[in-house]
């Protein structure tokens, strides 16, 4: 069973940057995929990013050159690191986690976090 904590959200102005954090425990961090999905309200729950257990990264169309995922397996930690910060950015923020394989679907992800809010003023 994997323990996913998020941190970092806040309030800030467009053009800002915030860099959320998710600490994970109770698995073998290195063999999951971590993603970062979002919930605006009223719509549904989208992946921000990702970052695969070898390394490899992808982006949502909306957020790449703005947005950059990292992770540190020896702490087990993720980030999101977000510059360029927009209003339609705001959002509620989820960490989530899947054993091996890839997928953008929410549908696929095992483990998840209680969420931190952003939220981006015009």
């Amino acid at each position: 069973q994997v323990q996913l904590v998020e941190s970092g959200g806040g309030l800030v102005q467009t053009g800002g940057s915030l860099r959320l954090s998710c600490a994970a425990s109770g698995g073998t961090f290195g063999n999951y995929v971590m993603g970062w999905f979002r919930q605006a309200p009223g719509k549904e729950r989208e992946l921000v990013a990702a970052s695969s257990w070898s390394g490899g990264t992808s982006y949502a169309d909306s957020v790449k050159g703005r947005f950059t995922i990292s992770r540190d397996n020896a702490k087990n930690m993720v980030y999101l690191q977000m510059n360029s910060l927009k209003p339609e950015d705001t959002a509620v923020y989820y960490c989530a986690a899947r054993p091996f394989a890839y997928s953008d679907s929410s549908k696929d992800y095992d483990y998840w976090g209680q969420g931190t809010q952003v939220t981006v003023s015009s």
